[in-house]
């Protein structure tokens, strides 16, 4: 099955921090992919805005060295990557100076969707945003897309709002989360609000739990001044956790549109219950064989720093009461795996004799590897003999069902395609960000106060043990992170 491309508009894009290593990975890549497809338009323009002293030509090697470092090489051809560079552009640029933004005025196009895309840290989203207004360089009309962190706590984060709304109103404003322009999080909406198989069943009547699990094989390598200052609960529970758990507990919206669903996940937010001390778990990966640990990786000795977060979560709600959630997310971990796995409760009255090791039912997204849907069953095991059950797995897995031209889609491309569309359903408000800072600063917090160190667990392990035990207590069991 081919991907259906439907073109945009011709846009001028403006990447401040155009050099830097998100841009080279992922943002330029990802515009060649929709480039390469036919659906950016050979009117576009991408003008790479950073204060390296670049012409436009040196800026296109930079970027051809980039393509050919993180694009495969059957998906690029010599002709396709010069057509490609053609329509960039460079600009030598003082985010908090003069020196610039005068050349950026002139160059840019009228009538045409103007976007700009601050690849850049936090610390600059104010300044920038206010020369692009004060300048006439944004219209009402103009998208800015920040990235996160969308600061380092509640009042940061209210700060970092202020400033771009003193600039910008909401509607142009676009927070970006990588986490929700994967396929599999798109079709968990699909799955539930154009399905009548599943909504009938989405609430604590049938679901007994779930389970949402960020497992990632790497550490802090190469990050780890700004991890340290940051830790997992920052880095990855306050937004991405939270903007998974927010689409599987939603209330459908009145009707998919930008404000309708970002409403229903404040909703969400807002209804989480505070966190029990003995309801979560923080850990910290050590060395273990040949693997270092976070001490060494993290370069202080003495770090508190957690790695790994596990907690039980309640939405206090009709839908959801009764029914945990269970998050974990960690770095150097056995396997690199994320997933939300919906476990259904078991029937009333089981007639069948007792199945040893019987897992049940469950609702199985995989976002990464291998995107796909998972639902286990229990049927007969094939033959004579009596009832004997057992369960199996009714799978889909995209590259296998669809073909992997609609799975190999990144994330960032889909996403700065939907800025040059307007469509800000994918996005976060700025109300959303405060309500999840709001419940995750008491967290944070706690331990900060605290003397308690992290509980450690082995590099290249399951995590700590002390994370087992969080479900242990209640009768379930995670899944395997090597599933």
């Amino acid at each position: 099955m081919v991907a259906r491309v439907i073109p945009v508009a011709p846009f001028d894009l403006v990447i401040f921090g155009a050099t830097g290593d998100l841009s080279r990975r992922k943002i330029l890549p990802g515009l060649f992919h929709r480039f390469r497809v036919g659906q950016m338009p050979k009117n576009a323009r991408i003008i790479g805005a950073a204060r390296s002293d670049y012409s436009s030509e040196a800026f296109r090697d930079v970027i051809h060295k980039a393509l050919n470092e993180f694009v495969s090489e059957t998906d690029r051809s010599p002709d396709t990557i010069a057509a490609f560079l053609e329509q960039l552009e460079y600009i030598h640029i003082n985010a908090t100076g003069d020196d610039g933004w005068t050349k950026l005025a002139e160059i840019l196009r009228p009538n045409t969707v103007r976007a700009f895309y601050l690849s850049v840290s936090p610390s600059l989203f104010g300044p920038i945003a206010e020369r692009l207004n004060t300048r006439g360089i944004a219209s009402s009309d103009s998208r800015i897309v920040v990235e996160k962190p969308f600061g380092h706590d509640l009042a940061s984060a209210q700060q970092l709002n202020t400033e771009l709304l003193r600039n910008f109103d909401e509607h142009q404003i676009y927070r970006i989360d990588h986490y929700l322009g994967k396929e599999t999080v798109q079709n968990l909406m699909a799955l539930r609000f154009a399905n009548s198989l599943f909504e009938p069943l989405w609430n604590s009547t049938h679901i007994d739990h779930v389970q949402i699990t960020v497992s990632e094989s790497l550490g802090v390598e190469g990050r780890g001044e700004y991890y340290d200052n940051s830790g997992a609960m920052r880095d990855m529970v306050q937004n991405h956790l939270m903007q998974l758990l927010c689409l599987i507990a939603m209330e459908p919206p009145s009707r998919f549109e930008p404000n309708a669903v970002r409403d229903e996940k404040v909703k969400v937010i807002s209804a989480l219950e505070p966190v029990e001390p003995d309801d979560i778990v923080r850990g910290q990966y050590r060395n273990y064989g040949e693997a270092s640990g976070y001490l060494e990786d993290s370069g202080n000795p003495r770090s508190r720093t957690e790695s790994y977060v596990a907690m039980k979560v309640a939405v206090a709600n009709w839908r959801w009461a009764g029914t945990p959630f269970y998050l974990r997310t960690g770095k150097k971990l056995r396997n690199r795996l994320s997933e939300i796995a919906i476990v259904f409760r078991d029937p009333p009255h089981m007639i069948f004799p007792k199945m040893e090791g019987r897992k049940g039912n469950a609702l199985v997204i995989r976002l990464q590897p291998d995107e796909g849907i998972t639902l286990r069953t229990t049927i007969k095991e094939p033959g004579p003999g009596g009832m004997r059950l057992t369960e199996v797995s009714m799978d889909m897995t995209f590259d296998d069902a669809l073909g992997e031209d609609l799975h190999s889609q990144d994330a960032y491309e889909r996403l700065i395609m939907d800025v040059i569309r307007g469509d800000q359903t994918l996005f976060m408000r700025g109300d959303e960000v405060e309500a999840a800072w709001n419940w995750a600063d008491p967290i944070i917090n706690s331990w900060q106060e605290s003397t308690q160190k992290p509980a450690n667990y082995d590099s290249n392990g399951s995590g700590p043990e002390e994370a087992l035990m969080l479900m242990h207590r209640d009768g379930r069991r995670w899944r395997a992170i090597e599933q």
